[in-house]
């Protein structure tokens, strides 16, 4: 089960329409879930790097109006430690999603990504899905949605920050799921 992230929390600029209004549409529009974990509930061990590191199926919907493609940037703000953190670690970017993309099987893999979705790197300095494996503790990992009001031009795997840049002033809505892990 998912949960929705208005505009208000994203910090990007918004075009045509004021940002309050885009954040009332966001907060009715856009989702993110899981049938592998509820909203803040445990990453199964099959989608990690103690199991067989694929990334889960997700599914979408609510997509705004108006979107011209969608972006999923996963995320882990605890790394190393979460009783202090110091980075946040990027596990998997994907952009230029058709907004018309509902589900995202199980493992999937760069031939099976909807046409013209292009990948950015994760921390690991790679491309794909690279599943929890935190070295100490319980972390939290943020699957973020956002629609896009553009189709952004091949960035030629960017990373995080630079993809965010590209991002800004295009940002229609945005949704997240957040579920953890923790090594045993």
């Amino acid at each position: 089960m998912g949960c929705i992230l208005g505009a208000d929390g994203v910090k990007f600029r918004t075009r045509g329409v004021s940002s309050r209004v885009r954040a009332k549409e966001a907060a009715v529009a856009l989702t993110i879930s899981s049938p592998a974990f509820e909203n803040g509930g445990e990453i199964p061990r099959r989608y990690t790097c103690d199991g067989e590191d694929i990334s889960p199926e997700l599914r979408f919907g609510g997509v705004p109006q108006g979107a011209k493609s969608l972006v999923l940037i996963v995320h882990d703000p605890d790394a190393p430690d979460p009783k202090a953190p110091r980075m946040d670690w990027v596990h998997w970017i994907l952009y230029d999603l058709p907004p018309t993309t509902t589900v995202l099987p199980e493992g999937v893999r760069q031939a099976d990504l909807p046409p013209g979705t292009l990948q950015g790197l994760n921390d690991w300095k790679r491309t794909g899905w690279g599943g929890p494996c935190p070295p100490i503790g319980r972390h939290r990992y943020f699957f973020q949605l956002h629609a896009l009001n553009t189709v952004l031009p091949d960035l030629e795997k960017p990373d995080r920050q630079r993809l965010q840049r590209e991002m800004q002033g295009h940002l229609l809505g945005s949704g997240e799921l957040m579920g953890t892990y923790q090594r045993r």
